[in-house]
C-alpha cells in the first residue's frame, strides 16, 4: 500500500534525477506502481508533491498564534507560529531542505506557490486583525502578512545558501531584525 509520505519520496527521487519539469505524473505513478488516479487521492497535481503537509503544518501555525495570550506581544506570537510551521522533524532537514529548494528555485513552481504564499499570508493577516480589532483585508493585517512572508522566504533562502544550520535561528533573526528595524521590542 502506498502512503502520501511513500509518493513524496518516489517523486522527489525522479525530480532530483529527471528534474521536476521533466518528470510526470505518469512516471511517479508508474515508480510507486500506482496508476495515475491513485496519485490524485493523494495529490491534485504533480506541482502539490514538494508542499507536502502544507494545509497541516498552516492549521498548526493557525492554531500556535490562537493560542497565544493576548499578553504576548504580537512579534513574539508570529515568531512562535512561524517557528510551529517551519518545525522539522530530527533527521529530516535534508528532506526538508529539498522540498524548499524546489519550492523557491524550480520556476515551474513559482506561480503555483502564489496560491500557497497568499493562504500563508492570510493566517498571518487574521492574527493580526484579530490583535488590532481590524478587518483582516484591511491595510495593516494585509501589509504585516507580506511582510513576514518576506522574512520568512529570506530565512530560507539564506538557510539554503548556507548561512546557518539552523532554519529556527535564522527565522529568530529575521524576525528580530524586523521588530528592530521598526523599533519595536
Amino acid at each position: 500500500m502506498t502512503t502520501r509520505a511513500e509518493l513524496e519520496q518516489v517523486a522527489f527521487e525522479l525530480f532530483d534525477r529527471q528534474g521536476f519539469e521533466g518528470t510526470t505524473v505518469g512516471d511517479i505513478a508508474r515508480a510507486a506502481g500506482i496508476g495515475r488516479r491513485t496519485f490524485f487521492r493523494y495529490f491534485a497535481s504533480k506541482n502539490d508533491v514538494p508542499w507536502g503537509g502544507f494545509e497541516e503544518r498552516l492549521e498548526q501555525m493557525r492554531g500556535r498564534l490562537a493560542g497565544c495570550p493576548p499578553q504576548t506581544p504580537m512579534t513574539e506570537a508570529i515568531r512562535l507560529g512561524l517557528i510551529t510551521f517551519n518545525q522539522i522533524p530530527p533527521g529530516q532537514e535534508g528532506w526538508h531542505r529539498r522540498r524548499l529548494e524546489l519550492i523557491l528555485r524550480v520556476p515551474a513552481l513559482q506561480a503555483h506557490s502564489t496560491l500557497r504564499y497568499a493562504a500563508w499570508r492570510q493566517v498571518i493577516a487574521e492574527f493580526v486583525a484579530g490583535r488590532t480589532g481590524q478587518p483582516p483585508d484591511s491595510l495593516l493585517p494585509v501589509t504585516l502578512g507580506y511582510a513576514v512572508q518576506g522574512l520568512f522566504v529570506a530565512a530560507c533562502e539564506q538557510w539554503l545558501a548556507g548561512a546557518d544550520t539552523d532554519l529556527g535561528r535564522l527565522i529568530d533573526a529575521a524576525v528580530n531584525g524586523l521588530a528592530s528595524a521598526f523599533g519595536v521590542a
